[in-house]
């Protein structure tokens, strides 16, 4: 079972940092979502909670909890996406090809998938602490046609790759493979995946060309709202066959989110800021 601390100085009326709140997303603060009933709480926080109760006792569920901060942790990690001047978050640059991409020092993380799977809302409910970061979100696929990196201060960068499949660049291939190879400060790339569809042919070729890169990569499934617990499921365990059998560089747990109702976006924060040695975790397992 999740265990679901709330601390005294994280009860609602507490501030975290000073931010107007009628400019945010009602849940975009950990301190706005602890003020909700506790289960409402767990599913936000640990959106696997919600399925669990769905799942035959046989299916070993170990997968699904390998990384499990707790409160405190995604606590210290939401202070990172707070703008302030000593910590500055913005859009710093688009690049075309690899050769304008900007030499960064900062540990960077990057987020690629199917055209449409989500990927600008999922950036842009990231930062919707710093709702004065523009991140484009288009309802027409293929939308993003370059590589956007946005700095969170000194901590690290955050990229935003075209996506791949309908409609998509035609130079995707030629952006993200020498991007993915030859990145040095790139310590986690995010693949996304639609969870109301599940794996499509193009996701698995973007996979086959994680695994080639022999770098560690995370699969992150989208839009868990968009469909029941049943068709939900039934794409999650098709999707960690998959993990199992034919993956080696992919980390075991996928990380489930909704970028509409906010389930796994804090988690996914405090994920972030862990990989790229911004926080240092004090309850979790092994990652």
């Amino acid at each position: 079972m999740f265990c679901l601390r709330l601390s005294p100085w994280l009860q609602p009326g507490t501030r975290l940092c000073s931010v107007s709140w009628q400019s945010v997303h009602k849940l975009a603060s950990l301190q706005k979502a602890t003020a909700l009933p506790q289960k409402k709480v767990q599913s936000l926080l640990y959106p696997f909670s919600a399925l669990e109760v769905y799942l035959d006792r046989s299916v070993d569920r170990t997968q699904f909890q390998l990384f499990h901060p707790s409160l405190e942790d995604m606590v210290k990690a939401e202070t990172l996406f707070y703008s302030s001047p000593s910590h500055r978050i913005d859009y710093y640059i688009s690049a075309e090809r690899m050769d304008h991409a900007p030499a960064l020092k900062a540990p960077e993380v990057c987020f690629i998938g199917r055209s449409n799977v989500g990927k600008s809302s999922l950036i842009k409910a990231l930062f919707s602490l710093t709702p004065e970061i523009e991140v484009r979100v288009s309802k027409t696929p293929g939308h993003t046609k370059k590589m956007n990196f946005f700095r969170v201060g000194k901590a690290f960068t955050i990229v935003d790759m075209p996506g791949y499949g309908h409609r998509a660049p035609t130079d995707f291939v030629d952006m993200v493979e020498p991007y993915l190879h030859t990145r040095k400060n790139l310590v986690r790339t995010f693949l996304l995946v639609d969870g109301s569809v599940g794996l499509q042919k193009a996701d698995m070729i973007a996979l086959e060309m994680c695994e080639e890169m022999r770098r560690p990569y995370v699969l992150v499934v989208t839009k868990i709202d968009k469909c029941g617990y049943g068709a939900l499921l039934a794409n999650l365990m098709d999707l960690q066959e998959v993990v199992k059998r034919q993956t080696t560089s992919c980390f075991p747990q996928p990380l489930l989110v909704s970028s509409l109702q906010f389930w796994g976006i804090y988690l996914l924060r405090c994920f972030i800021a862990h990989v790229t040695g911004s926080i240092k975790l004090t309850d979790t397992s092994q990652s």
